[in-house]
């Protein structure tokens, strides 16, 4: 769960976490550095959840961290605004132990929904899934969402950044530390040919806080991603000798 002033929202979000049954194994808080008091309201709210400090900036090295210390089988994604109910966990579980690599959530399939999206922010995201589905030939219904599971050992295959690498002397990221993440790791699921199950899930507003969500921009960095990550795997197979 990657954090950066979201005090007010673990104080009801921990807890229900908490709640879940059966139990989560554990719950590791990955904090930006925020400047209010998330992690001491985190630690007080559940005193046995692991509360870390991300390496280096951006929300793609916060969760990148959070994989990185986990120690359970199953790596679940997710958010701290509220927006994500925890009493979907086991079924995003559940649906990897019956098969799937990848149990990646949708607002749009059959039992999905959301309290938040808008219209604009729906109709962009249905044109930046037939791109990714053309690109990478998944069926994916929801591109722009972040509630996913996925077994921990699979970690490698994902190439993400390193926690351990340093910040960029100049102040920028690196590819993968940035907001772009959940499309970086939707992509490189894809490319690896791994097994992906769509989980329905109901998204709720966000409780407390403004979003960081900018529509424009966004979608714009989405689409960016998009087209460097299918160069990637196409540069990857053209060296491997794969042949579509």
């Amino acid at each position: 769960m990657p954090t950066r002033n979201e005090a007010r929202n673990l104080e009801i979000v921990l807890p229900a976490i908490a709640a879940v049954r059966p139990a989560v194994h554990e719950v590791i808080v990955v904090d930006g550095n925020s400047t209010d008091n998330t992690v001491a309201v985190a630690r007080r709210t559940l005193p046995w959840a692991r509360v870390i400090t991300q390496t280096r900036k951006g929300k793609g090295n916060a969760m990148a961290c959070g994989f990185t210390a986990a120690t359970g089988d199953v790596i679940v994604m997710f958010d701290a605004d509220g927006s994500a109910d925890p009493n979907e966990i086991p079924a995003f579980v559940n649906a990897l132990v019956k098969g799937a690599d990848f149990a990646k959530g949708s607002r749009f399939c059959k039992g999905g929904g959301s309290d938040d999206i808008t219209l604009l922010r729906k109709s962009g995201n249905a044109g930046l899934n037939t791109v990714a589905n053309r690109l990478f030939g998944t069926r994916y219904s929801d591109l722009c969402y972040g509630y996913n599971a996925f077994w921990a050992d699979l970690l490698p295959q994902l190439e993400l950044p390193d926690p351990a690498a340093p910040q960029p002397e100049d102040g920028s990221m690196l590819w993968g530390d940035g907001f772009e993440i959940e499309t970086v790791l939707n992509c490189r699921v894809a490319a690896a040919d791994l097994t992906i199950t769509e989980v329905p899930s109901v998204e709720r507003e966000r409780m407390f806080g403004e979003t960081n969500l900018r529509t424009f921009a966004d979608g714009t960095r989405v689409l960016r991603t998009l087209m460097a990550e299918h160069r990637r795997m196409e540069q990857r197979r053209k060296a491997s000798g794969y042949a579509r």
